[in-house]
């Protein structure tokens, strides 16, 4: 909805508050209830561009690059909501009163990059796009092509942990000519290690890198699709995916030691869940049928 859409339906917080003094109510809108942008449309890049959380993902000297729709529209979006409906309702236990959670995806977009103002504060993160750490600038934190045209994921960020990268690639000994390996936390031999690595890594296909990584800690995974991530052993042993109506997907996250989630629901056609959800709230069962029979309900 975008601002004022539930009040002219009169499902609005004032509305249903009035009903229930006790109401949590969570609104989720891409630019928020206020400010100039609040009533114009807007998808998860337009409200990551406005927070900070676009520019700095890409290659150096190239454009930004979307991160799909995670950042703004699931991660600052409706994990926040949900995040601050769950707050919502431990403080009402202690105040009784009702509240109204405004989760805006360009709010919570900007949320996300905290850590970047308090490396670039602490003088551990540049401006320029591509040039640090955790950006794919380093060659200790980025993928590499392997011999099948697949790739790895490589995050050896401490030094025991790049140790173990290198004695496993073979990187240890000085390098051709005998000039000294660089000091791998040196930006200026950054390009002469990523050279290392990836002719390194062009040997052998993805997964026979990941079998030698895999009981290490050198921080080295296969980078898998959607599709087959499932298959991994670790996914297998965790029961992280699961299959429901012949669809595999991720089960519920987090787990819980004693209410644990009823794994997901096929798609429900017809609108019989929300009936049913809407009959034990306490609507009426007949106007229930009606909007079913309507289509209202689907």
């Amino acid at each position: 909805f975008r601002p004022g859409a539930a009040e002219r339906l009169g499902i609005g917080p004032d509305d249903l508050m009035g009903l229930n003094p006790r109401l949590v109510y969570g609104r989720l809108t891409g630019w928020g209830q206020d400010g100039p942008l609040a009533a114009r449309a807007g998808h998860d890049i337009n409200y990551i561009a406005l927070s900070g959380a676009l520019e700095p993902i890409g290659r150096h000297g190239e454009r930004p690059v979307p991160p799909l729709n995670l950042l703004a529209d699931f991660a600052g979006g409706g994990l926040l909501l949900a995040f601050g409906v769950v707050a919502a309702l431990y403080e009402r236990e202690r105040s009784g009163s009702s509240q109204v959670v405004d989760a805006a995806m360009v709010d919570g977009s900007a949320l996300l990059t905290s850590f970047l103002y308090g490396m670039r504060g602490a003088g551990l993160w540049n401006t320029e796009r591509g040039t640090n750490h955790l950006d794919g600038a380093a060659p200790y934190y980025d993928t590499y092509e392997c011999a099948d045209g697949r790739y790895v994921a490589v995050g050896a960020l401490e030094p025991q942990f790049y140790a173990q990268l290198t004695a496993l690639l073979d990187l240890e000994e000085d390098e051709e000519g005998g000039e000294e390996a660089p000091f791998y936390l040196d930006p200026t031999g950054w390009p002469r290690l990523r050279e290392r690595l990836a002719a390194a890594f062009r040997t052998r296909p993805r997964d026979e890198w990941a079998a030698l990584f895999a009981d290490t800690d050198a921080c080295v995974t296969p980078v898998l699709s959607p599709w087959e991530a499932h298959t991994h052993p670790h996914h297998q042993a965790r029961n992280t995916y699961v299959e429901v109506d012949g669809l595999t997907q991720p089960a519920p996250a987090p787990r819980f030691s004693r209410t644990p989630s009823a794994p997901p629901r096929p798609m429900d056609k017809g609108g019989r869940a929300l009936a049913h959800a809407l009959a034990s709230w306490g609507l009426d069962t007949e106007r229930v049928t009606k909007l079913t029979e309507t289509g209202a309900l689907s």
